[in-house]
């Protein structure tokens, strides 16, 4: 996907949002075209999109031209993990929740579902913007190396023995793992989950 696709998914996202329109259900209706390419909202990391715009960027504006679609791109997609997890603080507090103080548990922090890498991966905007709020955040990430993770992000990983979703106050699916498909999260008595990815069957928000 180029960075002017995920863009104008990302901006669709927004405004259906805005208009109370669930995303995976256009995508779903708009599906039924032949021709219909499935791209989807969310969090832009890796190096091709996240980091390779900004070489021609740089290099344009040497040469005296401000190439201002990519820049607005950029600035869309780099704002995504703010804005999801500012949708995550408006559903805590729906739930009635104390924001400060609440219970978090983010799901997955690679940049990209089953692969380990961790590199420029946005995650880490959903978990500081939570932190911000004042949020206590614990990650569980079965492909992510915790050294790595505490080097690159200073974030502890939680094990797989230390995951018990049920004493969270919300839960945020942030990549697409095939061990998260699997879960089931629609008893958890009055947690808010948010799906990233759209992968959940039933979530309070998605992307």
């Amino acid at each position: 996907m180029s960075e002017r696709e995920r863009c104008h998914q990302n901006k669709l996202e927004i405004i259906f949002n805005k208009l109370d329109i669930n995303t995976q259900d256009v995508l779903e209706a708009a599906g039924t075209k032949w021709n219909f390419l499935p791209f989807k909202p969310g969090l832009v990391g890796g190096h091709c999109i996240g980091v390779d715009p900004y070489y021609l960027t740089h290099k344009a504006q040497q040469i005296g031209y401000n190439p201002e679609i990519i820049l607005a791109g950029r600035r869309l997609n780099d704002n995504m993990g703010i804005y999801v997890a500012n949708q995550v603080i408006k559903l805590l507090i729906k739930k009635g929740h104390k924001v400060e103080g609440s219970n978090v548990l983010i799901l997955g922090i690679t940049f990209k579902e089953n692969c380990p890498d961790i590199r420029n991966s946005r995650v880490i905007d959903v978990i500081e913007e939570l932190q911000e709020f004042g949020c206590n955040i614990d990650v569980y990430d079965p492909w992510a190396d915790k050294e790595e993770v505490k080097k690159e992000y200073n974030q502890n990983l939680i094990g797989k023995s230390d995951l018990d979703i049920s004493r969270y106050d919300g839960v945020v699916l942030a990549v697409a793992h095939d061990e998260f498909k699997s879960l089931d999260l629609s008893n958890i008595n009055n947690t808010v989950t948010f799906d990233i990815k759209s992968i959940m069957k039933k979530s309070d928000g998605r992307l």
